[in-house]
């Protein structure tokens, strides 16, 4: 039982490949609600697999390192699909500055675990992660059961809004990540 944060973790990475297939390769009726199912049930396991290491203590440096890792596979892997495809076709801009900011912390923090350092999210990082896993459902909603309501030009205006003010956020979060590593470092 003490592993299972650890294999709930493993789970999600494991669902970014089904959720990809399913939104971009499945030509079946219904493939954006599975998708929409698949980023709920992986969304959910995120969720979880904190609250279990936390109440029964088990935090390890492979949930401190690949439970973001696996937000971040998973997250990019959406945003990829809100931005290249209909309905939503998200400005370019904010799967960039989103996917700049988790690849630059994830090498920091690889480079900072080759030094003994392990620097966790912290909780603007996990409010990020819940603001873009919250607009990704809802997204995934309106996609799935509400494709014309979708596309129609208000609700791809507050799509862009929230995504990009989530980007702003994501990019802020990545500043005080940078803060905190140099912070460690210092300390070594």
């Amino acid at each position: 039982m003490r592993n299972l944060p650890n294999l709930l973790t493993l789970l999600r990475i494991l669902l970014v490949p089904v959720f990809v297939w399913l939104v971009f390769f499945c030509s079946a009726p219904n493939s954006i609600a599975w998708a929409l199912l698949v980023f709920s049930v992986a969304s959910f396991t995120d969720f979880l697999d904190g609250y279990l290491a936390r109440k029964w203590q088990v935090i390890s440096n492979f949930g401190k390192i690949m439970d973001p890792l696996a937000d971040k596979l998973l997250v990019l892997s959406a945003l990829t699909a809100l931005t290249l495809l209909q309905p939503f076709k998200l400005y370019p801009l904010i799967l960039i500055l989103i996917a700049l900011r988790e690849v630059l912390v994830s090498l920091l923090r690889e480079v900072y675990v080759k030094k003994g350092i392990v620097i966790p999210a912290d909780k603007l990082g996990k409010l990020k992660t819940v603001l873009q896993m919250f607009g990704i459902i809802a997204a995934l909603v309106l996609w799935a059961w509400f494709e014309d309501l979708a596309a129609s030009a208000p609700v791809r205006t507050i799509a862009h809004i929230w995504f990009g003010a989530v980007a702003l956020l994501t990019a802020y979060s990545g500043l005080n990540y940078l803060v905190k590593a140099q912070m460690a470092g210092k300390k070594e």
